[in-house]
């Protein structure tokens, strides 16, 4: 154990985290890997262009049933066909709050792109949502959940 001196008020508190601080353990940081930002559409901040989607509760709601199931089942496949062709970079339901329900993140720079694409979803297209665009930049490791999500999913469909 280390014996610090006596101090009063601020000057002991201020030692005390200086000398807690440099006791702390530094993680290292791993190596840049150029071949992976390359693969994840990584600029030099380890960062890229996204098209954030909101979809909120629409005009039109498919009362349960056979049409309501087929529905939620073609949305389900047309968001693995996305994660698939590398451009749904995540996904996944809202709490229903207010009417939103669920998001997207597009790996797309422009929302033109996004809106077609969203277009082709059962769920826009019956009108049970309304999408919401967003132009976002974030982390290009967002493109890696795809992969190791289903290293992590126990249950699978």
């Amino acid at each position: 154990m280390v014996k610090l001196p006596v101090l009063v008020g601020g000057a002991a508190l201020w030692l005390l985290c200086l000398h807690a601080a440099a006791q702390a353990p530094t993680a290292e940081k791993p190596p840049y890997d150029p071949a992976l930002a390359r693969a994840v559409g990584a600029d030099e901040n380890g960062m890229r262009a996204y098209v954030l989607v909101v979809l909120k509760t629409g005009p039109n709601k498919v009362p349960a049933g056979p049409e309501r199931d087929a529905m939620f089942k073609g949305h389900f496949a047309n968001m693995s066909r996305l994660s698939a062709e590398g451009k749904l970079a995540l996904a996944g339901p809202f709490d229903g709050v207010d009417g939103w329900r669920g998001l997207f993140i597009l790996a797309v720079a422009d929302i033109e792109e996004a809106r077609q694409i969203t277009a082709t979803d059962p769920v826009i297209a019956s009108g049970e949502m309304v999408a919401e665009f967003h132009k976002y930049y974030g982390s290009a490791a967002l493109m890696l959940v795809s992969r190791d999500h289903d290293r992590v999913m126990k249950n699978r469909r």
